[in-house]
Order: C-alpha cells, then structure tokens, then sequence
C-alpha cells in the first residue's frame, strides 16, 4: 500500500557519478528544488557504476542518475540481482564523446587516412586494424564505462559503421570514467568512449584526441534517465512525482542562457575537486543562440542537452533502439521479444513523466514513440497544449529506426 502522505522532508537518498550530466541533481540540491518539493534529498557520488548499481540494489539509494539501460538489465536480472527499476523521466540527450590516444591519431595520421569527419575516422581505424593484424601485433584496447551503458553501443555502432567487428577486431574492456583518462596517458588504452568531463581531460593533458561525439553516432539520442526502485516507487507516489518535478525544473533551469557556468563550479566544487575547473566547464558549455546547431557540435562533440528538444520525455522508442543493438551483439540471448516488450513497458513510464510535467505548465508529447533518422531537417513534435520545436536527427550510417 502505498504509504505517502502530504510531503515535509520526506528523505531519500540519490546516486550519482562524476560526470557533467550528474547537473540535474546538483543543480536541485543547490537551487533548493528538492525542498521546496518537500523532498530531504541526500546526494551520494559513486566511484563506478557497478557501485551504483549494487547500492541501489541493496536498498543504500532509492533512485539514482543511470545509464539508460540500467533500469531494463536490473529489472531482468542481467546486471547484478534482479531489481525492478523504473523510469520516467530522462535526464539528458548526448555528452558522450569517443577518444583516441595521441599516438594512435599520430598514426593514422602519418598512414595518409583521411581524418575529416568521425565516420572517416572509423574508416581509417578499420584500416589501420586490418594492417595490425596482418603484422601480428596485439588488438587496440578499447573502454567503455560499463557492460550495458549507451557508451558500450555508442562505440560499438561507431566502430561497425567504420567496418570494425568490435567483438573480433579490437579488445574491448568496462573502465570507471575517472580512470579512463589516467589508463590513456598509461597505454593501458588506445581509446575509450565516456561522458564529460573526461575526454575534455584527456584532451587538456595532451594524452587524447576526440575523433566523435554522440550527436555524431544517434544524433540527440537518449542519454542518462532518472531511476527509482520499483516498490520505492509505488509506496512513494507523491514522492516519486515531486522528484521528477524537481530534476524537470533543473533541467530547465541548465537549459536557459548563463546558467551552466554556475553550475560547473557546483559540479567542480562538489563531486569532481580533481578536475580542473576550466575541463568541467568547457564539457558543459552550450550552443548560443547565434551559433549554428552544426558548427557548436563540431567543436563540442561532448555537448548535452538537459531540456529543450523534449528531451526529458522517456521515449520507449529510443530504449527500444538500445535493446536493437542488445540483440545485435548477441547481448540478449534467451530473452523473446515479448518478455522484452513486457519489461519495456514495465520499466519506462511515459504516463508518469506526463504527470509531472502537466503540474508544471510543460508541452508533453502525446505518442509514447518515435522515429530517429527520418527527420534530415528541424521539425514539430505535437504535444497536448502546443507543438515542441526538434532538431533534425540521424544516425552516422544513415540508418532508420522506426
């Protein structure tokens, strides 16, 4: 039974990582959001997010910042013991970026590739790898953060659409986002793809260059989501929305014009000391509003949109598109396509989103679904009290998912 009352402190306790999309939450702490929800919000970083996940497995958090697979591989028991998680709201589209070593970019380089655009880049990569093994040297090694994050098939799609097995080709390892700059400038890596700050770090120490960001692999795809324990979630209704509600605010509050330099200091100050400030602020830098959409992305390949674009909307599409590229790699073996279905419908809640963004006055869209690469221009989403501008989107081989 549900045991909500009308909110005064009502104390939970939210995970998160040392990564700029981590803001939402930050910026509600900082802002007083949570509060004035009645929500006694407590903010524990994490060191990886394995330790994420096992502590909201066992109950140390209520919700967290996850990978947008999490609350589906939890629910099925795929990553760690199984742990219904829900979702209803995501929390930002991009901030990825992938990152080459110096060394290997010098090579590539000196081997007369083209190194123009980041499908080029995964071309020559492809090359360059055939070339490795017909001389019997050992496979690169490459990272992402975790065995079933967006990272993991961001660059698997990436190295595929350069004619790059990523399971025959390359070695492919789960590294913590704070270690991956660190293991780059060790040699321990040839490359790696993770959220900001850290390819902005690698890149400032001279160790890396960023040869592709998310908008180039899915462009505006879905990135981290807002999740909850299930039976937290449904003893704690009227909580579970004031916290939406809340991150909804912060999200966009980041999203308004001035705001994200306040709140790289936060973030500096709070969960990353280590960084430079200078890192974490360039990885959050947003578009101006006389900058084109196409020449900001070229030059801030880690870029992350928190609000605008209804990109708190947790469109079962986009994680349906997660769970393609699962099936793809052989990752969802002994799991039909219905019991997937289920488990979809079960962990991502659109209805719930509605809600809460209804109480605060925002457009919602009104189908749970949508297209990704069939729109090569900016168009309008319908939502129930309005229309939402969106960017044109796509996929780096052009592919459609529908």
């Amino acid at each position: 039974m549900p045991t909500d009352v009308p909110l005064n402190g009502h104390q939970l306790t939210l995970g998160l990582m040392p990564l700029n999309d981590a803001a939402p939450f930050v910026v509600a702490e900082q802002l007083g959001l949570f509060r004035e929800e009645g929500l006694a919000v407590t903010l524990k970083w994490q060191p990886s997010w394995a330790a994420l996940r096992d502590d909201l497995q066992t109950g140390v958090l209520q919700g967290a910042q996850m990978l947008a697979l999490m609350p589906l591989t939890s629910t099925l028991g795929l990553d760690g013991r199984a742990t219904p998680v829900i979702s209803a709201m995501t929390l930002n589209l991009g901030g990825n970026s992938i990152t080459l070593s110096r060394a290997l970019m010098a090579t590539l380089g000196e081997d007369g590739h083209d190194l123009s655009s980041p499908l080029q880049v995964a071309k020559a990569l492809a090359a360059h790898v055939r070339e490795r093994k017909q001389r019997g040297e050992p496979l690169l090694k490459l990272a992402s953060v975790h065995p079933f994050s967006s990272h993991r098939y961001l660059l698997r799609y990436w190295l595929a659409a350069g004619g790059i097995n990523p399971d025959r080709d390359v070695e492919m390892r789960a590294v913590a986002p704070p270690l991956m700059a660190a293991q780059l400038a060790s040699g321990a890596l040839d490359g790696f793809c993770v959220g900001e700050p850290w390819n902005s770090l690698a890149a400032a120490q001279g160790m890396g260059q960023v040869v592709a960001g998310s908008h180039d692999i899915w462009r505006f795809g879905q990135e981290k989501v807002l999740g909850v324990r299930e039976d937290w979630a449904e003893q704690h209704p009227l909580a579970h929305q004031a916290l939406i509600r809340a991150l909804l605010n912060a999200c966009a509050w980041l999203d308004r014009p001035g705001n994200r330099a306040r709140a790289a200091e936060w973030l500096h100050d709070e969960g990353m000391p280590e960084v430079p400030m200078s890192v974490v602020t360039r990885g959050l830098e947003d578009v101006d509003v006389e900058q084109s959409v196409d020449d900001f992305q070229q030059h801030n390949p880690g870029w992350t949109i928190f609000h605008r674009y209804a990109a708190n909307f947790p469109w079962r599409s986009q994680t349906r598109w997660y769970i393609a590229q699962m099936q793809r790699w052989g990752h969802l073996q002994g799991f039909n396509d219905e019991d997937l279905e289920a488990t979809l419908t079960r962990c991502v809640s659109p209805d719930l989103y509605r809600t809460a963004a209804r109480k605060l006055g925002m457009v919602v869209p009104v189908a749970d679904e949508r297209s990704e690469g069939t729109h090569p221009a900016p168009w309008w989403l319908s939502g129930e009290a309005g229309q939402v501008p969106m960017p044109a989107d796509g996929f780096i081989d052009g592919a459609v998912f529908e």
